[in-house]
């Protein structure tokens, strides 16, 4: 009996990328038996240098793989799945999201330093208005600087005195087997991740049964219910409200079993004014937790954080 052809798997082509995807791959080759092959897929937010807001924000990553699916260049893709839109994708089915990293924001500063030992008028690098804001809100006294590029990039610009420090997530170092560069993790309570940090999305056609059913196999249910949440926050705050968003939700043990905790912050630019909110509810009901708590903060203002009168500029 032939076997059957190894599955193409659509990744961009940074390090990161690839080695997120050769993750997937070897879950792919274990648990399900099948070969695979990597196809490197050029996106637009690899090729323009812009800011990634000027750009649409998070479809700019994903757009290029999800055609090359759908055009049959490749069987199933991976992503970071921060980068997705919310919006589902005609022909395109979430096959799988299997279990998380460390959703946390780390720091890498100079002479390992921490965010509180930064003197005052460090330059911090970050290209995320989402930590621009909750940096801001801190008021730590310290300058920011919009950059952009790979892990490497930017670690390089500490290195080589460029910034002081850049914040980026930790799920990446770790997946590239740098966490001993890391300086600081931050707190939840200081920092508020994107929606969806740290977790993977392995995507499909729809029309492909067989291999949407066996990608299932590859699905962490806890880690599936949290983003689900997380991302619910994420499309009802879209139509409404602008402002930088962190959410961060989590399987957590409740008087009746197991049940998901769900925080989010929503933040004016500046970082000076907030709305930031948690709620519990079901496993089972995360698309209806992550509504009814989006719902709640802009029954809070949060649609008019990004209308807030100018204050004051103060370094960041």
């Amino acid at each position: 009996m032939t076997a059957p052809r190894p599955l193409r798997l659509g990744t961009r082509a940074s390090a990161l990328a690839t080695t997120q995807s050769g993750h997937v791959a070897d879950l792919v080759r274990e648990r399900l038996g099948r070969e695979v092959e990597l196809v490197e897929v050029s996106t637009e937010g690899d090729v323009n240098r812009a800011p990634l807001a000027s750009m649409g924000g998070t479809g700019v990553f994903v757009s290029a793989l999800r055609d090359a699916l759908l055009d049959g260049r490749v069987d199933l893709a991976v992503h970071s799945l921060k980068d997705l839109p919310t919006t589902p994708a005609d022909g395109i089915a979430l096959a799988a999201i299997p279990l998380r990293e460390d959703p946390r924001d780390v720091v890498v500063a100079r002479d390992g330093l921490t965010l509180g030992e930064l003197p005052v008028g460090s330059r911090l690098g970050t290209g995320s208005p989402r930590r621009v804001s909750q940096l801001a809100a801190l008021g730590l006294g310290l300058e920011l600087q919009g950059i952009r590029g790979n892990v490497d990039t930017r670690i390089r610009k500490v290195r080589e005195g460029e910034v002081d420090a850049v914040v980026l997530a930790r799920a990446g170092l770790a997946r590239l087997g740098r966490l001993d560069e890391v300086t600081e993790v931050l707190d939840p309570l200081q920092m508020l991740p994107a929606p969806g940090q740290g977790a993977l999305a392995i995507e499909c056609r729809s029309d492909d049964a067989d291999l949407v059913a066996s990608l299932a196999q590859l699905d962490d249910p806890a880690t599936r219910a949290a983003v689900t949440a997380e991302r619910a926050v994420l499309s009802t705050l879209e139509a409404g409200c602008s402002a930088p968003l962190g959410a961060l939700a989590e399987v957590v043990e409740g008087e009746d079993g197991e049940e998901l905790w769900l925080r989010a912050v929503a933040l004016s630019e500046d970082g000076v004014l907030s709305v930031r909110m948690s709620a519990t509810g079901p496993v089972t009901e995360a698309v209806r937790l992550g509504t009814r708590l989006a719902g709640d903060m802009l029954d809070e203002g949060a649609a008019d954080l990004m209308e807030a009168p100018p204050v004051r500029k103060q370094h960041a």
